[in-house]
């Protein structure tokens, strides 16, 4: 049995068998790595996912002389996990041609992308996970009353804003907030809210995926129609969509067939926010599927892809795009300014997200570009609401868990 050498705080070494000192590591990192990645993690590994040598079972992707494996991370402070798949880079063919593209379906020009390694969540975000950044709004709130914790021009950046509380959760809620089904409703402004919030907790870089990369994750080294092929008879046992959802909304995560990488419910079930604005793709002969993706400096529309339970089969294959409408999307919101947080009409009740973490870290001036407000409008709506003591802006970083638990204290 391998081992690893430790000094303990009297300067004394102990020697630890590598399982034991994997799982503490583990653990000290918010993270379970699967046993046969935990048995290859290298001394003083501190990245989830990352394994010195290839697994014996299981995916795993090589990357600069590492393997990247399937990891669970715990959400720091709580018992919610979620699962991350590896996805090897490559280069393909994103989007349809005419003749090919589903009837009544945006797929865009074709155009070739190159796409670096990434990890994927294996699943929608859930209601578990997302109820947490929910109720930040009242701990936010509690530390802004206590004075604590407090948000200056020089830490500003790493500041977020909470989604408000809900103003008809019955409504929201209608089809089920169950812990295993995927969160909805919220628009990308706060889907990007949560996962500066993962990240600055967890000292991970979560983000929403680009366009180019959640295409290529989906496609799954495919060129068909849908991961699993052309026969759109076949759909049903891999989505929940029009034609076999009944009407009844969103269903728990993972009770379909998994696309060839290993990701649930692609296709159907909770449509997916993407970074990326509805607009022209950058014109060069090979894209960077993390790079040149469509920036905006309009609320909408935003890119929403794979299909939801109220969608058509053909809204939900690989290539098929659908655009936001922050007017119509909101409708039935009462509120003035409109929730910067918050859809109240469908299709909204049927769109959620999917976390992706880069296989390379990059610099904090790039991650920002995945997690900052990037409009005017919006800008105008959040802070009309701060002003108006309506919401709550905080600081997020390593130790925002337990100052959370403190409170309860």
């Amino acid at each position: 049995m391998r081992s690893v050498l430790l000094l303990d705080s009297d300067g004394v070494v102990v020697r630890l068998q590598r399982s034991v000192y994997c799982l503490l590591l583990s653990v000290l990192c918010g993270c379970v790595v699967s046993p046969q990645a935990a048995a290859q993690t290298p001394t003083g590994a501190a990245d989830p996912g990352v394994a010195a040598q290839k697994p014996d079972t299981g995916p795993a992707v090589e990357y600069e002389g590492r393997w990247l494996v399937p990891y669970e991370a715990t959400i720091p402070g709580t018992d919610v996990r979620f699962r991350m798949i590896p996805i090897p880079g490559g280069e393909y063919q994103m989007g349809s041609s005419d003749s090919e593209a589903g009837r009544g379906t945006d797929e865009g020009p074709v155009r070739r992308v190159k796409v670096a390694p990434f990890w994927m969540g294996e699943c929608e975000v859930t209601w578990s996970e997302y109820k947490l950044f929910m109720q930040l709004y009242r701990h936010l709130k509690e530390f802004q009353a206590r004075g604590v914790r407090k948000v200056t021009d020089d830490n500003r950046i790493d500041a977020v804003t909470a989604p408000t509380p809900l103003y008809e959760p019955d409504f929201t809620f209608e089809y089920g907030d169950e812990p295993r089904q995927p969160a909805v409703s919220m628009t990308q402004y706060s889907a990007r809210q949560y996962t500066k919030w993962l990240s600055a907790i967890s000292g991970q870089q979560y983000r929403l995926p680009t366009e180019a990369e959640w295409e290529y994750a989906c496609r799954g080294g495919t060129t068909t129609a849908w991961s699993f092929g052309s026969d759109v008879s076949v759909l049903g046992e891999y989505a929940w969509f029009a034609g076999n959802s009944e009407g009844s909304g969103t269903k728990v995560v993972r009770q379909k067939k998994p696309n060839p990488f290993g990701l649930y419910d692609m296709h159907g079930n909770a449509a997916e926010w993407v970074i990326d604005a509805h607009g022209v793709y950058p014109q060069k002969d090979v894209v960077d599927a993390a790079a040149d993706w469509v920036r905006s400096v309009k609320p909408d529309p935003r890119v929403v892809r794979g299909g939801s339970w109220e969608l058509t089969a053909e809204q939900s294959r690989s290539a098929a795009r659908l655009g936001s409408d922050d007017e119509r999307w909101k409708e039935y919101d009462p509120n003035l300014p409109r929730s910067p947080w918050w859809f109240t009409t469908d299709p909204a009740r049927g769109v959620g997200f999917r976390l992706l973490r880069p296989a390379k870290a990059i610099s904090r001036e790039a991650i920002e570009e995945f997690w900052k407000i990037d409009c005017d409008d919006i800008r105008y709506d959040v802070e009309d609401r701060l002003n108006e003591g309506r919401g709550v802006l905080g600081l997020v970083d390593r130790e925002l868990p337990q100052a959370i638990l403190d409170l309860q204290k």
